[in-house]
Parts: C-alpha cells; sequence; structure tokens
C-alpha cells in the first residue's frame, strides 16, 4: 500500500472529549456514570444524523466519521461494521504536547477497532520551543513507522498555534496571524515533520483564505514523491459561512480530498437537544442537513474548474 489517499473524504468529526465534556456539558473533571451515559447519546445523535444523510444521498464511498473509543466505542464498532469509513483519535485529548491516549498500548488499541485511519491532533509551531517539537516528533515518527509497517492509514490534523512574538508583529489580531503568518509557518511545520519521518496519508489542515495558500500547502504535503498525500479541510468550530468558504477555496486545488468537520455541523442541534428541549429526532435531522450542506458546497465547488 502506498502513501496517501487519493478519494474523496468527507469526515464528520465527533471525537471531542475534554472539550466536548466542558463546553458542551459544563464538566470540569471526570464524569459520573450519568453523565457518561448523556454523552454517549450525544455521540450516538450526531452517528444517526450522519446515516441519516447517508439515507438521503450522501455517498457512502467518500462519506466517514471521526470518533473516539471513550465515548463512543459502540458508534466505532457499528460503523466498521457497516463497512463506514472510520476514523479514530490515538492522542490524549486536551494536552498542548502530543501523547499516546493509552500510552505503550496504542497499538491493541489500533488492532481492536481496526479503523480506517488513525489520527492525531498535534499543536506544532516550526518557532516554538525546540526541545518540544522534538519530543513530538520523536512520538509521531514512532507512531507513522508502527502504522505504515503494518499497512494502515495515518490521518495527522496540524494546529500551529501563534507565538507570542508571531502575534505581536500583527499587532495582536489573530485574523491577520491565520491569513498573513499561519499559512507559510503550517508549509514550514509539514517540511520539518517530513524530515523527522513522520508521514501521513492525509493532512488534517486548519481553513485557509485563499486557493494560493492551499496549493503551497499542496506543493509541500506532495514533495519528495509523495505524490498520493491528501489534504482535507478541517472546520475549527467557525461558523457555517466561514467554513463554506474554507471549503470553496480548497476543492478547487488538485490534492484536496474533501474535510474533517465537526462542531459547525453538530454543535447547535445538540445543544438544543441536550438543554432546550429539542426533540431528538429533530436533532438527528438538523445534523443530517447541516452535513450534507458542507458535502454539497465541497461538490459544488470542486466541479468549478480554478480561475486562471
Amino acid at each position: 500500500m502506498g502513501l496517501g489517499y487519493d478519494r474523496r473524504l468527507y469526515i464528520l468529526a465527533f471525537d471531542h472529549r475534554g472539550s466536548f465534556l466542558k463546553k458542551m456539558f459544563g464538566i470540569p473533571g471526570a464524569p459520573d456514570a450519568g453523565q457518561v451515559e448523556r454523552i454517549i447519546d450525544a455521540k450516538t445523535v450526531i452517528s444517526e444524523g450522519f446515516r441519516r444523510a447517508l439515507e438521503q444521498g450522501v455517498p457512502k464511498d467518500s462519506a466517514g466519521i471521526l470518533v473516539d473509543e471513550q465515548f463512543g466505542s459502540e458508534v466505532a464498532r457499528r460503523a466498521r461494521g457497516d463497512g463506514i469509513i472510520l476514523a479514530m483519535p490515538v492522542e490524549k485529548s486536551g494536552q498542548d504536547e502530543f501523547d499516546f491516549e493509552y500510552g505503550d498500548d496504542f497499538g491493541r488499541h489500533i488492532e481492536e477497532f481496526d479503523p480506517t485511519f488513525s489520527k492525531v491532533l498535534t499543536r506544532y509551531n516550526p518557532d516554538g520551543d525546540a526541545a518540544l517539537n522534538r519530543r513530538q516528533s520523536e512520538r509521531l515518527r514512532r507512531l507513522s513507522d508502527w502504522l505504515h509497517a503494518r499497512r494502515r492509514r495515518f490521518l495527522f490534523e496540524l494546529l500551529v498555534p501563534a507565538e507570542p512574538a508571531q502575534l505581536e508583529s500583527v499587532g495582536g489580531d489573530a485574523d491577520r496571524y491565520d491569513a498573513e503568518l499561519r499559512p507559510k509557518l503550517m508549509v514550514r511545520t509539514i517540511a520539518e515533520l517530513q524530515k523527522a519521518g513522520v508521514e501521513p496519508d492525509i493532512w488534517k489542515i486548519e481553513g485557509i483564505d485563499t486557493r494560493e495558500d492551499c496549493e503551497r500547502i499542496v506543493v509541500q504535503a506532495r514533495s519528495g514523491g509523495r505524490d498520493g498525500v491528501g489534504c482535507v479541510v478541517l472546520g475549527r468550530g467557525a461558523d457555517a459561512a466561514k467554513v463554506d468558504h474554507w471549503l470553496r477555496q480548497g476543492a478547487v486545488v488538485p490534492g484536496y480530498i474533501g474535510f474533517a468537520i465537526g462542531r459547525t455541523i453538530w454543535w447547535d442541534a445538540l445543544k438544543a437537544y441536550l438543554d432546550q428541549g429539542l426533540a431528538r429526532d429533530k436533532a438527528v435531522e438538523q445534523v443530517a442537513t447541516n452535513y450534507r450542506h458542507v458535502v454539497d458546497v465541497y461538490e459544488a465547488a470542486s466541479a468549478t474548474p480554478a480561475r486562471a
């Protein structure tokens, strides 16, 4: 199996754990048994919305889910049993430094669930702490080697948080950082990780405002003979209009193959179901509608040739 994945990929992401507990449920620490039941139910609502969207015409051979073992194990097993594309996280949730959720036992967990993709989320700034970056790279190389030795696919979610000096250079404006600095930093980060032996099949890329910057990222992701490597758009929990813009920028670029988007699709529906009495079936339908919308935006944009 060669490096990369060049088929369309439309992932509904709901592997959120620590942030999900705190922001959706207001749980600061470990949940009790009753709270765990509510969390599992919430993830099941999202899964049912995904399945309804498949019934409504989203192509099954491109559609997938990203869900965690902690609260979504049954969702994951059912998806795998039904032949649905499945991605599962390997990283410990809520950490600034990448480490394995299950320590040295990570391989057993991957083999037990047999996901289509093993996913990591990593925060890495090439101008950040060199020792931190080196430690992360070593762990990521270990995972990369383990996966490829077993012909398993690797999905890498890259976040490049601003260093204080970088943010200061754009007047403390986070939007300017995203537009002016982050794309170049992402290219540098991908290059550094590749040099360290970290070889994802797919890079999950924070939203990029211009097609030209999307193109630069693909060039680096596919450098050195990595011609099959793909990129997907992640949503960052942004509003629908912003996410639609990012999708349209990426969709026209060869090498971008889809998206992995979560909160933008399900947050409002789930919050209304949990806190405001929205009927379960209506919440499921809203998730399905929002997921279909994102698929439709990407497919419509990808059918439009890039302007010269």
